[in-house]
């Protein structure tokens, strides 16, 4: 076995956990529960009790995170190489850490300007508040077969530095929450030419490039900064993540010290310890770490082409029975491992539909009025494809109603949210609000202008929602999942924002920020009298 083999089978800060695990040591340090012992009288910690056995803290031989000299350097300095990365950094706040810290990291006076995608994670919009930074909001493509948000065109990033020259970087999300994409290297190359940093929310995208299947990962595609959600679609524990970073564009001793800000200070072991083991199962393993999950979604597709019932959302190129024909610039890629299908009928919105196959025993990643959102990953085996289509198979032949459960939608594109009526078969009509965006007209904003500072209760009102067209939003609305706010504080609320949130409203959606859960009222701005 050559010597970079064995480096890359080497795990230093898992290895240096089991160590401690199965040590005798007499703990006199935190954490409290010493090695789970706490829970010795009443039982026991059940499950919990393995990870407590190796939940420890920077003692002699694990390092510290915020200034790493032993196992967590060697750790990150093999997740770097694995990932395609000059330098990487693990997160134990998730995604949203490492968001917080680039954001932190490139607008460093209040004031600054980031271009960024108008159809981002809340907590891009919370990390511009912590800056209190400026963003030039950035209209994303949209699909026109789907209706659904991507990235926004090269053109649209190349007008908008030409417009807003002092902007301090240009922060994108790939792939969107459905698994879509397309091409990040224009992008990248755009950036560039104006000699601003490229910074993608990849947080969806942690296995991109890994496997000749897969989509190329925003490194490889030029980006400068990027976060990735490694406990979304690869093996690490949930909140633990990674940051990579590459080239110039970046003061990253400043990047170090945001990461510090915004992350604990005692951050979790375990969650780091997964990490490097999720990186160590991808360098050993490589594409062979896939095969399986792969085969699993392969073995789907097949048995979705004997159930008509159920569309797939897949780029035009991929469809079957289609003219031929290159797919949109809008929507060029599809992550295998998220399924996203539809009741072709219209008669289950993808709520609905979820709800069934919650029932049948199979939990989707999420849904929307029509879409349910199917994650496969490396752990996914045939036999949990054997489960999912024995619940479709049983769905599909339901007696169908003779009119859609929701008998009115808000329908994306032409009509620009007016009610469309009942769907009718194959109709792509309903409320989309995922990787939707607010924003129409020019394909970039003028700079909008964000703070910590609270809002005065004497300045701001509850009314209903039906009454919002025309005022101005004083809270964020974020359908979650995937948290991506409709509304932030500030914002106009045009008529077609105004219905769109009705029909969450009507079907029920899970929403974050707003005042009142059930969206009955809306929190805006008083008008003056």
């Amino acid at each position: 076995m050559d010597r970079e083999k064995r480096q890359k089978e080497h795990a230093p800060l898992y290895e240096a956990l089991y160590q401690y695990k199965n040590s005798r040591q007499a703990s006199f340090h935190v954490p409290g529960h010493k090695k789970g012992r706490a829970y010795a009288t009443s039982g026991g910690a059940g499950f919990l009790e393995q990870i407590m056995e190796a939940d420890v803290t920077e003692i002699a031989g694990t390092d510290d995170l915020h200034h790493p000299e032993g196992v967590i350097r060697d750790a990150q300095l093999l997740a770097a190489d694995c990932f395609g990365a000059e330098e990487s950094f693990f997160l134990v706040g998730g995604s949203t850490s490492g968001n917080l810290a680039m954001i932190l990291s490139v607008c460093t006076y209040p004031g600054d300007i980031l271009l960024v995608q108008r159809n981002v994670h809340k907590s891009v919009l919370n990390g511009l508040m912590l800056a209190g930074a400026k963003a030039v909001f950035l209209q994303p493509q949209l699909d026109e077969s789907s209706g659904l948000a991507t990235a926004p065109a090269a053109e649209t990033v190349t007008a908008a530095l030409a417009a807003y020259p002092e902007a301090k970087g240009v922060l994108v999300t790939m792939p969107n929450y459905y698994g879509m994409g397309t091409d990040l290297a224009p992008i990248a190359e755009a950036c560039h030419r104006h000699a601003v940093p490229l910074l993608v929310d990849e947080a969806h995208g942690a296995h991109y490039g890994q496997h000749p299947e897969l989509p190329i990962s925003a490194l490889a595609s030029g980006a400068d900064v990027v976060v990735q959600s490694t406990h979304k679609m690869l093996a690490a524990l949930t909140m633990g993540a990674m940051l990579h970073v590459q080239g110039p564009r970046v003061n990253r001793g400043l990047l170090r010290q945001r990461l510090a800000m915004v992350q604990s200070s005692s951050p979790s072991y375990p969650v780091m310890g997964s990490l490097d083991l999720a990186r160590r199962l991808l360098h050993v393993q490589g594409a062979e770490a896939f095969t399986a999950g792969l085969a699993a979604v392969k073995a789907l597709k097949r048995g979705l082409a004997e159930l008509p019932r159920f569309g797939l959302l897949q780029p035009k190129e991929q469809q079957r029975g289609t003219a031929a024909g290159a797919a949109t610039a809008a929507y060029t890629t599809q992550d295998p491992f998220k399924v996203v299908i539809y009741d072709r009928t219209g008669v289950l919105s993808g709520y609905e539909l979820q709800h069934r196959l919650e029932a049948c025993g199979c939990i989707p990643e999420m849904s929307d009025d029509q879409y349910v959102v199917l994650l496969y990953s490396l752990g996914s085996t045939e036999e949990d494809t054997c489960h999912l289509l024995a619940a479709l198979s049983h769905i599909s032949v339901e007696k169908a109603n003779t009119q859609p459960l929701h008998a009115a939608s808000v329908k994306v594109g032409s009509t620009h949210g007016q009610s469309s009526g009942a769907r009718k078969p194959e109709e792509k009509s309903f409320v989309e609000f995922s990787t939707w965006n607010n924003f129409s007209g020019p394909s970039f904003s003028e700079p909008v202008s964000f703070s910590l500072v609270p809002l005065d209760p004497d300045e701001v009102e509850a009314i209903p929602l039906g009454s919002s067209s025309g005022r101005t939003a004083a809270e964020m609305i974020i359908p979650y999942p995937p948290g991506i706010p409709l509304l932030y504080p500030g914002e106009k609320i045009t008529g077609a924002v105004s219905v769109k949130l009705q029909g969450l409203a009507d079907a029920g959606a899970k929403c974050q920020g707003a005042q009142d859960p059930k969206l009955r009222t809306i929190l805006v701005y008083k008008t003056a009298e």
